[in-house]
């Protein structure tokens, strides 16, 4: 380990200005120092623990760009909402609105709720398709102005107070968990999964683990940690009916409506063709 030390402190001593204040504005100064400069992180297991939830904070926040993206595509290409649960979203999407707002308020560390903004704009946009594809474009709209409207209300002090504001996380954390409710009854009654992506089930299972742990380091609120780990519970569950239905008619089925849709189109072109050009039986007498 001296070796290693004594090789890379000449580079962490000497980071570029940009990297350094990052570093001290994630780690602080004394954990910075013990960790990046010294390179020690063994005299400090308080500062390694710090160390490991930032890291996994700012992991989670990334795959959080992506973590919706299978189910957008799967929406987009079977153009039904099959299995997937319109009602779960709308809960799940005004409780990270008013999550958003509380840990922005309180000046909690971005790193503990940043997939918060990326996950919710991928919400409102599967939301908006759910809607759209089952023939309720109007209700689309609406649904996007009241978000609008309620967010602007609840990043505003002077209309929600700091006492509403703690209010409002507690019945946000209510909405979190019943959000996943109708998605597993909707699961539960079709006996499948629909156009529900198994992509975004288990990294929701293993966000919601990873997102308890950097709660209890960095973040001391027992709103928050009590939502994140219900929200693992249900996800749990939620994971078990996809493993659980996996191989189901109603999963398979949905899957290729696409296509059968257009199977049933084609003989129709084509028998058209066929029988333009052959002769059908002639109705005139002979003789």
């Amino acid at each position: 380990m001296d070796t290693v030390r004594s090789v890379l402190q000449p580079i962490t001593h000497k980071l570029p200005k940009p990297l350094f204040n990052a570093g001290i504005n994630l780690l602080g100064p004394s954990c910075y120092k013990t960790i990046v400069m010294d390179i020690d992180p063994a005299s400090s297991p308080e500062c390694m623990k710090l160390a490991l939830s930032k890291g996994i904070g700012i992991a989670i926040v990334g795959a959080s760009s992506i973590v919706k993206l299978p189910q957008l595509l799967k929406l987009l290409n079977s153009r039904s909402p099959e299995g997937v649960s319109f009602l779960s979203y709308l809960l799940e999407t005004s409780a990270f609105l008013i999550g958003l707002a509380y840990n922005v308020r309180q000046g909690f560390p971005f790193s503990t709720y940043g997939e918060t903004v990326l996950i919710m704009i991928q919400n409102v946009a599967i939301t908006v398709l759910v809607l759209h594809f089952a023939g309720k474009t109007v209700g689309a709209a609406t649904f996007v102005a009241g978000l609008a409207a309620a967010g602007y209300a609840l990043f505003n002090e002077s209309i929600v107070d700091a006492k509403m504001m703690t209010t409002l996380q507690t019945a946000a954390g209510i909405l979190g968990i019943s959000s996943k409710l109708p998605q597993i009854w909707e699961v539960y009654q079709k006996g499948g999964t629909g156009q529900l992506s198994a992509f975004a089930v288990f990294n929701y299972l293993l966000g919601s683990l990873m997102r308890i742990f950097t709660t209890l380091q960095e973040v001391d609120d027992p709103i928050i940690l009590y939502g994140f780990f219900a929200g693992f519970v249900l996800n749990g569950i939620l994971a078990a009916q996809m493993a659980y239905y996996w191989n189901s008619p109603a999963s398979k089925d949905s899957s290729s409506t696409k296509l059968k849709n257009t199977e049933t189109l084609k003989p129709v072109g084509s028998s058209s063709a066929t029988s333009s050009g052959r002769k059908s039986p002639s109705t005139r007498r002979r003789g």
